[in-house]
């Protein structure tokens, strides 16, 4: 939609907190993830460590719909997208 979401590259992975990221962000779909009901707790699932690699164990991969497997996700309101933590695969 044209609109800057962060002033860096840098900023954009490593800002400190909820001054990387400016809102709203849209989905595909035209949906506002960080206010929409459809989007709960509006995360970014990217199955990376803090330096960009690849999480093995925590990227879903193979997830299915139930069970205990975790994924690497960020809040997307807190302005640093790779300072995931573990949430339920199945987390909206």
């Amino acid at each position: 939609q044209g609109q800057l979401l962060a002033k860096s590259w840098s900023s954009l992975f490593g800002g400190q907190s909820g001054a990387a990221l400016r809102g709203p962000i849209y989905s595909f779909n035209g949906r506002n993830v960080l206010a929409d009901p459809l989007w709960p707790h509006g995360l970014a699932w990217h199955g990376s460590t803090p330096r960009g690699g690849h999480a093995r164990r925590w990227d879903c991969q193979g997830w299915r719909g139930s069970g205990t497997a975790e994924g690497m996700a960020s809040a997307l309101g807190e302005g640093r997208l790779l300072a995931g933590q573990r949430h339920n695969c199945s987390t909206p």
